[in-house]
């Protein structure tokens, strides 16, 4: 595989909660726990009557299948979606992060959000690291709780609107802005991850133009997440097929993702994109060998 930054040597690894993630020898996989009763992809854990119980369940399920890390998040982030205080936030995660980190006391636990106040206090009762879906955003109180706590963050792209004269430039150019302004406020090199935001801030066409040019946010010598997952661009390829008919069309972006230097890919899937995974490292970073040669 190409270099990164002039070197093949990819990212120092990241410690996140008890493990840590050795850059470059395979792909991680991330299972998303939405405790929402609106999110896009239908799996909304608020939905059902015991969303504690479905949550452990549900991430149980998700370790068994071969998740290295969950993402818990309390608050839809599907376009036009209804805005929730931080207590509503909090009183939503809260309890499902304290029950999936005790059924799970190993497993590395992201909190997906926005509010200062909910990851802060995630971090408090168990998560491991902060998922911040606006990391190219104007305010660092997500930075500097990454620096307070000692966790690692992940730096996300989006805009408020879909405009570019060239999207994959200037989405590394924000992320590279972003990631140097954290790594000025005193977040380890180390504890910076990456995120081009498909689905946030861009067009159908702007986000098939960034999973087209994925490699390009190597440029950043950090380690990628790619978040592809169900997300409304792979319906509308596929003649406007609905979330839970998109599994097929996300394995596919995780395979083109990893041939493109990808890290982490987040989804709902675990199974399908581990197995995917799989494959695609054997044959992208030649980890498989034949036990019986």
């Amino acid at each position: 595989m190409s270099d990164r930054n002039g070197d093949a040597r990819p990212p120092a690894p990241t410690r996140i909660g008890a493990r840590t993630f050795t850059w470059g020898e395979r792909t991680f996989v991330m299972g998303i726990l939405n405790v929402t009763p609106d999110s896009f992809s239908g799996d909304g854990l608020l939905a059902g009557t015991d969303p504690i119980a479905a949550a452990v369940a549900q991430a149980i399920e998700m370790a068994q299948e071969g998740a290295d890390l969950l993402d818990i998040g309390g608050e839809s982030t599907r376009p036009n979606h209804a805005e929730i205080s931080e207590t509503e936030e909090l009183r939503r995660v809260m309890p499902v992060l304290q029950a999936v980190r005790a059924a799970l006391p190993d497993m590395p636990i992201t909190i997906d959000t926005t509010k200062p106040g909910v990851a802060m206090a995630a971090i408090l009762k168990g998560a491991d690291a902060i998922n911040d879906i606006w990391g190219v955003g104007a305010s660092d109180a997500r930075i500097r709780i990454a620096v307070e706590a000692g966790v690692p963050i992940v730096l996300m792209h989006n805009r408020a609107e879909p405009r570019y004269a060239d999207v994959i430039g200037e989405v590394v150019a924000d992320l590279r802005r972003a990631v140097d302004r954290a790594m000025n406020a005193g977040v380890p090199a180390a504890n910076v991850i990456v995120d081009p935001g498909i689905g946030f801030g861009k067009t159908a066409e702007q986000n098939l133009a960034v999973l087209r040019d994925l490699e390009a946010l190597r440029a950043l010598g950090r380690p990628i997440l790619l978040g592809t997952s169900r997300k409304s661009t792979l319906g509308k390829v596929l003649d406007n097929l609905p979330p839970e008919e998109r599994v097929e069309a996300t394995v596919a972006t995780t395979a083109l993702g990893i041939r493109a230097g990808v890290d982490i890919v987040r989804v709902h899937d675990v199974r399908e994109n581990v197995r995917a995974a799989r494959v695609a490292d054997a044959i992208v970073r030649a980890t498989w060998h034949d036990p019986g040669a």
